[in-house]
Protein backbone atom coordinates (compact mmCIF):
# COMPACT_ATOMS: atom_id res chain seq x y z
CA UNK A 1 0.00 0.00 0.00
CA UNK A 2 1.41 3.35 -0.98
CA UNK A 3 1.83 5.73 1.92
CA UNK A 4 1.77 9.07 0.20
CA UNK A 5 1.30 12.06 2.49
CA UNK A 6 -2.16 13.65 2.40
CA UNK A 7 -2.63 16.73 0.25
CA UNK A 8 -3.10 20.17 1.69
CA UNK A 9 -6.87 19.82 1.92
CA UNK A 10 -6.57 16.57 3.81
CA UNK A 11 -3.92 17.53 6.34
CA UNK A 12 -5.33 17.76 9.88
CA UNK A 13 -4.90 20.96 11.81
CA UNK A 14 -2.88 19.03 14.38
CA UNK A 15 -0.23 18.39 11.72
CA UNK A 16 0.29 22.12 11.21
CA UNK A 17 0.62 22.66 14.94
CA UNK A 18 3.10 19.82 15.15
CA UNK A 19 5.24 21.30 12.37
CA UNK A 20 5.13 24.76 13.98
CA UNK A 21 6.23 23.29 17.32
CA UNK A 22 9.02 21.36 15.66
CA UNK A 23 10.32 24.44 13.74
CA UNK A 24 10.06 26.94 16.61
CA UNK A 25 13.28 25.89 18.41
CA UNK A 26 15.22 26.11 15.13
CA UNK A 27 13.80 29.54 14.37
CA UNK A 28 14.68 30.89 17.82
CA UNK A 29 18.17 29.43 17.62
CA UNK A 30 18.68 31.00 14.21
CA UNK A 31 17.43 34.39 15.43
CA UNK A 32 19.73 34.32 18.43
CA UNK A 33 22.68 33.44 16.22
CA UNK A 34 21.97 36.36 13.87
CA UNK A 35 21.69 38.79 16.79
CA UNK A 36 24.94 37.57 18.27
CA UNK A 37 26.76 38.00 14.96
CA UNK A 38 25.38 41.52 14.53
CA UNK A 39 26.42 42.46 18.04
CA UNK A 40 29.93 41.13 17.58
CA UNK A 41 30.28 43.00 14.29
CA UNK A 42 29.05 46.21 15.89
CA UNK A 43 31.46 45.96 18.81
CA UNK A 44 34.47 44.91 16.73
CA UNK A 45 34.11 47.61 14.05
CA UNK A 46 33.51 50.40 16.51
CA UNK A 47 32.05 53.85 15.68
CA UNK A 48 32.91 57.52 16.11
CA UNK A 49 32.19 58.90 19.56
CA UNK A 50 29.29 61.03 18.40
CA UNK A 51 27.62 58.11 16.69
CA UNK A 52 28.17 55.82 19.70
CA UNK A 53 26.56 58.42 21.98
CA UNK A 54 23.59 58.77 19.65
CA UNK A 55 23.16 55.05 19.26
CA UNK A 56 24.00 54.20 22.85
CA UNK A 57 20.48 53.25 24.05
CA UNK A 58 19.87 51.22 20.88
CA UNK A 59 23.18 49.37 21.25
CA UNK A 60 22.50 48.63 24.89
CA UNK A 61 19.03 47.28 23.98
CA UNK A 62 20.54 45.10 21.27
CA UNK A 63 23.14 43.71 23.66
CA UNK A 64 20.44 42.95 26.24
CA UNK A 65 18.44 41.17 23.58
CA UNK A 66 21.48 39.10 22.64
CA UNK A 67 22.21 38.21 26.26
CA UNK A 68 18.59 37.17 26.76
CA UNK A 69 18.34 35.23 23.50
CA UNK A 70 21.54 33.21 23.86
CA UNK A 71 20.29 31.08 26.78
CA UNK A 72 16.96 30.63 25.00
CA UNK A 73 18.80 29.35 21.94
CA UNK A 74 20.74 26.88 24.06
CA UNK A 75 17.56 25.66 25.74
CA UNK A 76 15.76 25.31 22.41
CA UNK A 77 18.67 23.35 20.98
CA UNK A 78 18.62 21.00 23.96
CA UNK A 79 14.85 20.57 23.63
CA UNK A 80 15.23 19.75 19.96
CA UNK A 81 17.88 17.13 20.68
CA UNK A 82 15.76 15.57 23.43
CA UNK A 83 12.74 15.52 21.11
CA UNK A 84 14.73 13.73 18.37
CA UNK A 85 16.02 11.19 20.87
CA UNK A 86 12.46 10.59 22.07
CA UNK A 87 11.28 10.04 18.48
CA UNK A 88 14.10 7.59 17.88
CA UNK A 89 13.23 5.68 21.07
CA UNK A 90 9.54 5.62 20.12
CA UNK A 91 10.36 4.32 16.65
CA UNK A 92 12.60 1.61 18.08
CA UNK A 93 9.88 0.65 20.56
CA UNK A 94 7.29 0.41 17.77
CA UNK A 95 9.55 -1.79 15.65
CA UNK A 96 10.29 -4.04 18.64
CA UNK A 97 6.61 -4.30 19.53
CA UNK A 98 5.74 -5.16 15.93
CA UNK A 99 8.33 -7.94 15.90
CA UNK A 100 6.86 -9.38 19.08
CA UNK A 101 3.36 -9.10 17.65
CA UNK A 102 4.30 -11.15 14.58
CA UNK A 103 4.55 -14.55 16.20
CA UNK A 104 6.81 -17.07 14.43
CA UNK A 105 5.09 -18.89 11.62
CA UNK A 106 4.84 -22.67 11.83
CA UNK A 107 7.52 -24.11 9.59
CA UNK A 108 5.09 -26.60 8.15
CA UNK A 109 1.32 -27.16 8.04
CA UNK A 110 0.35 -30.36 6.27
CA UNK A 111 1.87 -30.29 2.80
CA UNK A 112 2.79 -26.58 3.10
CA UNK A 113 6.08 -25.04 4.14
CA UNK A 114 5.99 -21.43 5.31
CA UNK A 115 8.53 -18.72 5.96
CA UNK A 116 8.06 -15.02 6.73
CA UNK A 117 10.22 -12.02 7.46
CA UNK A 118 9.65 -8.46 8.66
CA UNK A 119 12.06 -5.55 8.07
CA UNK A 120 11.25 -2.37 10.02
CA UNK A 121 11.82 1.08 8.59
CA UNK A 122 15.02 2.84 9.58
CA UNK A 123 13.63 6.37 9.34
CA UNK A 124 11.55 7.61 12.30
CA UNK A 125 8.65 7.59 12.71
CA UNK A 126 7.90 5.04 9.97
CA UNK A 127 8.03 1.72 11.82
CA UNK A 128 5.00 -0.40 12.51
CA UNK A 129 2.02 -1.48 10.44
CA UNK A 130 3.04 -4.47 8.32
CA UNK A 131 1.65 -7.80 9.51
CA UNK A 132 1.23 -11.44 8.53
CA UNK A 133 -0.04 -14.69 10.04
CA UNK A 134 -1.03 -18.27 9.25
CA UNK A 135 -3.83 -20.30 10.82
CA UNK A 136 -4.70 -23.97 10.38
CA UNK A 137 -8.49 -24.06 10.18
CA UNK A 138 -11.15 -26.71 9.46
CA UNK A 139 -11.38 -25.23 5.95
CA UNK A 140 -7.68 -25.31 5.08
CA UNK A 141 -4.62 -23.24 5.90
CA UNK A 142 -5.45 -19.55 5.91
CA UNK A 143 -2.92 -16.78 5.50
CA UNK A 144 -3.04 -13.03 6.05
CA UNK A 145 -0.62 -10.34 5.00
CA UNK A 146 -1.52 -6.68 5.53
CA UNK A 147 -0.32 -3.13 5.84
CA UNK A 148 -1.95 -0.65 8.23
CA UNK A 149 -2.20 3.01 7.19
CA UNK A 150 -0.64 4.35 10.38
CA UNK A 151 2.80 4.43 11.98
CA UNK A 152 4.47 4.04 15.32
CA UNK A 153 2.60 2.62 18.29
CA UNK A 154 -0.76 3.50 16.71
CA UNK A 155 0.07 1.10 13.87
CA UNK A 156 1.10 -1.59 16.35
CA UNK A 157 -2.24 -1.27 18.14
CA UNK A 158 -4.18 -1.45 14.89
CA UNK A 159 -2.11 -4.46 13.76
CA UNK A 160 -2.86 -6.25 17.02
CA UNK A 161 -6.60 -5.72 16.51
CA UNK A 162 -6.53 -7.02 12.94
CA UNK A 163 -4.42 -10.05 13.83
CA UNK A 164 -6.76 -10.97 16.68
CA UNK A 165 -9.76 -10.59 14.38
CA UNK A 166 -8.14 -12.74 11.70
CA UNK A 167 -7.13 -15.50 14.09
CA UNK A 168 -10.68 -15.81 15.37
CA UNK A 169 -12.46 -15.46 12.02
CA UNK A 170 -10.09 -17.75 10.12
CA UNK A 171 -11.02 -20.63 12.38
CA UNK A 172 -14.73 -19.86 12.73
CA UNK A 173 -15.88 -18.70 9.28
CA UNK A 174 -16.46 -21.25 6.52
CA UNK A 175 -16.15 -18.77 3.63
CA UNK A 176 -13.04 -16.69 3.05
CA UNK A 177 -15.21 -13.71 2.13
CA UNK A 178 -16.75 -13.88 5.61
CA UNK A 179 -13.27 -13.65 7.11
CA UNK A 180 -12.77 -10.45 5.10
CA UNK A 181 -16.11 -9.11 6.35
CA UNK A 182 -15.09 -9.78 9.95
CA UNK A 183 -11.89 -7.82 9.42
CA UNK A 184 -13.92 -4.99 7.91
CA UNK A 185 -16.38 -4.94 10.80
CA UNK A 186 -13.71 -4.98 13.48
CA UNK A 187 -11.69 -2.30 11.70
CA UNK A 188 -14.71 0.02 11.67
CA UNK A 189 -15.65 -0.71 15.27
CA UNK A 190 -12.27 -0.66 16.96
CA UNK A 191 -9.47 0.89 14.93
CA UNK A 192 -11.34 4.18 14.45
CA UNK A 193 -11.61 4.49 18.25
CA UNK A 194 -7.87 4.37 18.86
CA UNK A 195 -6.51 7.69 20.17
CA UNK A 196 -4.51 9.91 17.86
CA UNK A 197 -4.82 12.49 15.10
CA UNK A 198 -4.94 10.07 12.15
CA UNK A 199 -8.50 8.78 12.55
CA UNK A 200 -9.71 9.77 9.03
CA UNK A 201 -6.82 7.80 7.47
CA UNK A 202 -7.12 4.57 9.40
CA UNK A 203 -7.42 1.63 7.10
CA UNK A 204 -5.32 -1.32 6.00
CA UNK A 205 -4.66 -3.17 2.80
CA UNK A 206 -4.78 -6.94 3.15
CA UNK A 207 -4.55 -10.17 1.23
CA UNK A 208 -6.33 -13.29 2.48
CA UNK A 209 -5.32 -16.71 1.14
CA UNK A 210 -6.94 -20.08 1.74
CA UNK A 211 -5.11 -23.26 0.73
CA UNK A 212 -7.25 -26.41 0.94
CA UNK A 213 -6.11 -29.96 0.27
CA UNK A 214 -6.67 -29.78 -3.51
CA UNK A 215 -4.17 -28.19 -5.94
CA UNK A 216 -5.67 -24.70 -5.66
CA UNK A 217 -5.41 -21.54 -3.58
CA UNK A 218 -8.22 -19.06 -3.00
CA UNK A 219 -7.46 -15.36 -2.65
CA UNK A 220 -9.43 -12.33 -1.47
CA UNK A 221 -7.84 -9.01 -2.39
CA UNK A 222 -8.44 -6.01 -0.11
CA UNK A 223 -6.53 -3.28 -1.92
CA UNK A 224 -3.21 -5.05 -1.38
CA UNK A 225 -0.26 -5.74 -3.73
CA UNK A 226 -0.86 -8.85 -5.80
CA UNK A 227 0.86 -12.12 -4.91
CA UNK A 228 3.43 -13.78 -7.14
CA UNK A 229 3.22 -17.43 -8.19
CA UNK A 230 6.55 -19.18 -8.71
CA UNK A 231 6.08 -22.26 -10.91
CA UNK A 232 8.62 -24.16 -13.01
CA UNK A 233 11.22 -21.47 -12.47
CA UNK A 234 8.99 -18.67 -13.73
CA UNK A 235 7.36 -15.86 -11.77
CA UNK A 236 3.78 -14.88 -12.60
CA UNK A 237 1.90 -11.97 -10.99
CA UNK A 238 -1.65 -12.82 -9.89
CA UNK A 239 -3.65 -9.57 -10.16
CA UNK A 240 -7.20 -9.56 -8.82
CA UNK A 241 -10.08 -10.25 -11.17
CA UNK A 242 -12.04 -7.60 -9.25
CA UNK A 243 -10.02 -5.16 -7.12
CA UNK A 244 -11.26 -5.03 -3.53
CA UNK A 245 -11.36 -2.06 -1.19
CA UNK A 246 -8.90 -1.78 1.71
CA UNK A 247 -10.06 -3.02 5.10
CA UNK A 248 -12.00 -0.23 6.78
CA UNK A 249 -13.11 1.34 3.50
CA UNK A 250 -15.33 -1.31 1.90
CA UNK A 251 -18.55 0.44 2.91
CA UNK A 252 -17.31 3.81 1.68
CA UNK A 253 -16.23 2.34 -1.65
CA UNK A 254 -19.35 0.19 -1.99
CA UNK A 255 -17.15 -2.77 -2.88
CA UNK A 256 -17.86 -6.33 -1.85
CA UNK A 257 -15.40 -9.16 -1.40
CA UNK A 258 -14.84 -11.78 -4.09
CA UNK A 259 -12.78 -14.96 -4.17
CA UNK A 260 -10.22 -15.61 -6.88
CA UNK A 261 -9.08 -19.22 -7.41
CA UNK A 262 -5.50 -19.92 -8.48
CA UNK A 263 -3.85 -23.16 -9.47
CA UNK A 264 -1.33 -24.12 -6.77
CA UNK A 265 0.35 -27.48 -7.15
CA UNK A 266 3.21 -29.34 -5.47
CA UNK A 267 6.58 -27.68 -6.11
CA UNK A 268 5.04 -24.22 -6.55
CA UNK A 269 5.30 -21.18 -4.29
CA UNK A 270 3.11 -18.21 -3.48
CA UNK A 271 4.95 -15.03 -2.55
CA UNK A 272 2.93 -12.57 -0.47
CA UNK A 273 4.44 -9.16 0.19
CA UNK A 274 3.80 -5.60 1.33
CA UNK A 275 4.69 -2.58 -0.76
CA UNK A 276 7.83 -1.97 1.26
CA UNK A 277 9.43 -4.48 -1.12
CA UNK A 278 8.16 -2.95 -4.35
CA UNK A 279 8.19 0.79 -3.62
CA UNK A 280 11.63 1.01 -2.02
CA UNK A 281 14.08 3.19 -3.96
CA UNK A 282 17.83 3.35 -4.21
CA UNK A 283 19.94 6.53 -4.00
CA UNK A 284 19.17 7.30 -7.65
CA UNK A 285 15.40 6.98 -7.09
CA UNK A 286 15.00 3.63 -8.88
CA UNK A 287 12.37 1.23 -7.58
CA UNK A 288 13.44 -2.12 -6.21
CA UNK A 289 12.95 -4.77 -8.97
CA UNK A 290 11.35 -7.28 -6.63
CA UNK A 291 9.85 -9.65 -9.22
CA UNK A 292 13.23 -9.89 -10.96
CA UNK A 293 14.93 -10.76 -7.68
CA UNK A 294 12.34 -13.47 -7.05
CA UNK A 295 12.99 -14.91 -10.51
CA UNK A 296 16.74 -14.93 -9.89
CA UNK A 297 16.25 -16.95 -6.71
CA UNK A 298 13.34 -19.11 -7.89
CA UNK A 299 15.32 -22.35 -7.56
CA UNK A 300 16.77 -21.56 -4.11
CA UNK A 301 15.58 -23.45 -1.00
CA UNK A 302 12.73 -21.68 0.79
CA UNK A 303 14.83 -20.28 3.64
CA UNK A 304 17.51 -19.06 1.25
CA UNK A 305 14.86 -17.44 -0.95
CA UNK A 306 13.34 -15.42 1.88
CA UNK A 307 16.68 -14.46 3.44
CA UNK A 308 18.07 -13.50 0.05
CA UNK A 309 15.09 -11.31 -0.84
CA UNK A 310 15.44 -9.46 2.44
CA UNK A 311 19.17 -8.94 1.83
CA UNK A 312 18.44 -7.73 -1.73
CA UNK A 313 16.08 -5.07 -0.37
CA UNK A 314 18.58 -3.81 2.21
CA UNK A 315 21.32 -3.73 -0.43
CA UNK A 316 19.12 -1.84 -2.92
CA UNK A 317 18.26 0.88 -0.39
CA UNK A 318 21.71 1.04 1.15
CA UNK A 319 20.12 0.10 4.47
CA UNK A 320 17.93 3.22 4.46
CA UNK A 321 14.49 1.57 4.59
CA UNK A 322 11.88 4.34 4.60
CA UNK A 323 8.94 1.98 4.97
CA UNK A 324 8.30 -1.35 6.64
CA UNK A 325 8.53 -4.46 4.50
CA UNK A 326 6.95 -7.85 5.17
CA UNK A 327 7.19 -11.06 3.20
CA UNK A 328 5.42 -14.40 3.53
CA UNK A 329 6.26 -17.30 1.20
CA UNK A 330 4.33 -20.58 1.18
CA UNK A 331 5.52 -23.63 -0.71
CA UNK A 332 3.44 -26.69 -1.52
CA UNK A 333 5.49 -29.87 -1.22
CA UNK A 334 4.71 -33.41 -2.32
CA UNK A 335 2.56 -35.14 0.32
Amino acid sequence: MSKQPPNAAERPAGGARHRFTALLPRALSGLAFVLIVLAVVAVSTGAPESRRLAAGPVSEAAMCTVLAAAPVALVCSAVRRRRQRALDRADTSAATAQRVLLRPLPGRIGDLRLRGTYLPARTAPRSGGDLYDAVRSPYGTRLLIGDVRAKGMLAVQASALLLRSFREAAYEEEQLTEVARRLERDARQHIARLPGAETPERFATALLVEIPEGPVARVVHCGHPEPLLVAEGRVRPCPPERPGAPVGMADLAGAGHTVQTLRFRAGERLVLLTDGFTEARDAAGRFHPFAERVAERAAAPLDDLVDGLGADLVRHTGGDLRDDAALLVVERVAA
